[in-house]
């Protein structure tokens, strides 16, 4: 297909399809079989046809900036230069630690959360750049990768979120041109097997956990605010970020409801009820803050919880309960009590069914004791008698001595 290449042709461009620009003779944008689509220069080099990728197709390489890069190679080989030579020396030239610089840059800093930019630089300096940041990104193999993520067995979770962040930086070196297409040396490698924890309070436990809190409001031992915290992650089931993070202007008292504009999961809503709003009520604002959970620095909310936390669950007997936690104690109390799947996903904010299938096996509780209830009243009217029977003193049985 010959025409101008524009963004609204390579939207509409489907899988196998090739179009060559009107404008810029050899310039062309190619929409392989998985979707992804690439510009690139096909011109003769050497007495050979080569296509030289620009670029995959989005941002930051649009239909006009590809356009510009294609004079430029082409103006290369006009000069008597080997661009495709050029293009090779620089993947070669690239080193792992350059290449997590532009992925912090490029990507995490633009395409991700604050949080999840936040972890991605951490599992990159602290594990990614001291194991592989001085190879040459053309130079590493499966081999080398397999190392770095049998290297962290012991830590299951930790190696296999950094072996997603590395194989999401290969991914980007093929857009980006630093490396071959289809090479991420990720690929085909198996991950650890993690066992989920699941951790949730028991009654009792619930009991010392309110006890402590209470005392620890009564003595000012710590801040009113951190309290109001704890009871409001275990009341409503939300995520820490999202209560420390709250605002009064998201507060709708009368809908009894948090109206949060941006979560983990997008903008969603946080059902209140009656105790959740009354701590939400109890609660002092404060007048130069907009947050609800305020912290020490004037205008900020609450950032410092590991300390506190620490201290309260010590208090309480509970030192292996971690902060989220609670919001597992909340869907386990919502399960243990007969509420579907649906509706403890519903609350929780959850998009995938599948996030709260984990909760399944707790909602056969009430099942359990609602069968036990009724096995004991078929029982007893098949058998009205047994239970007296039962009680009595059975005879002794003497063996025969001879």
């Amino acid at each position: 297909m010959l025409q101008k290449i524009t963004k609204r042709i390579v939207d509409q461009l489907t899988p196998g399809e090739t179009v060559w620009d009107t404008e810029v003779k050899g310039f062309g944008v190619r929409c392989r079989p998985s979707g992804a689509k690439y510009y690139g220069v096909k011109t003769r080099i050497g007495g050979r046809q080569r296509w030289i990728t620009i670029g995959r197709h989005g941002s930051p390489c649009t239909a006009d900036s590809a356009r510009a890069e294609a004079l430029r190679i082409l103006g290369q080989k006009a000069a008597g230069k080997d661009p495709a030579s050029e293009r090779d020396q620089k993947k070669q030239a690239v080193s792992v630690k350059e290449l997590c610089e532009r992925f912090l840059a490029d990507y995490a800093g633009t395409h991700v959360k604050a949080k999840t930019a936040k972890d991605y630089e951490h599992l990159v300096r602290k594990l990614i750049i001291p194991a592989l940041g001085r190879h040459r990104i053309a130079d590493v193999k499966r081999p080398d990768v397999s190392k770095f993520h049998h290297d962290l067995r012991d830590r299951p979770y930790l190696g296999n979120r950094a072996l997603a962040v590395l194989s999401k930086m290969f991914n980007l070196a093929e857009q980006w041109g630093l490396r071959d297409d289809n090479t991420n040396p990720c690929r085909h490698l198996a991950k650890f097997r993690e066992n989920k924890r699941e951790r949730y309070l028991t009654d009792g436990e619930l009991k010392r956990l309110g006890e402590v809190l209470t005392e620890a409001e009564a003595s000012n031992a710590e801040s009113p605010y951190m309290i109001a915290a704890i009871r409001l992650l275990i009341l409503t089931g939300a995520r820490l970020s999202e209560i420390t993070t709250l605002r009064w202007e998201h507060v709708d008292l009368e809908h009894r409801l948090l109206r949060l504009p941006d979560s983990k999961t997008g903008k969603k809503d946080v059902v209140l009820n009656d105790a959740a709003l009354d701590v939400l009520r109890r609660l002092p604002r404060a007048l130069d803050n907009p947050y609800v959970i305020v912290g020490g620095r004037s205008g900020h909310h609450l950032v410092n919880v590991k300390g506190p936390w620490g201290r309260l669950r010590k208090k309480a007997g509970l030192d292996d309960l971690r902060i989220h936690d609670l919001r597992h104690s909340f869907a386990s109390v919502a399960a243990s009590m007969g509420e579907s799947l649906p509706i403890i996903g519903k609350l929780l904010g959850h998009t995938q069914a599948q996030t709260t299938a984990r909760y399944a096996h707790l909602q056969m509780d009430p099942l359990r004791a609602a069968s036990n209830a009724i096995g004991v009243a078929v029982s007893a009217a098949m058998n009205p008698g047994r239970d007296s029977i039962s009680r009595r003193k059975k005879p002794r049985v003497r063996l025969n001595e001879n």
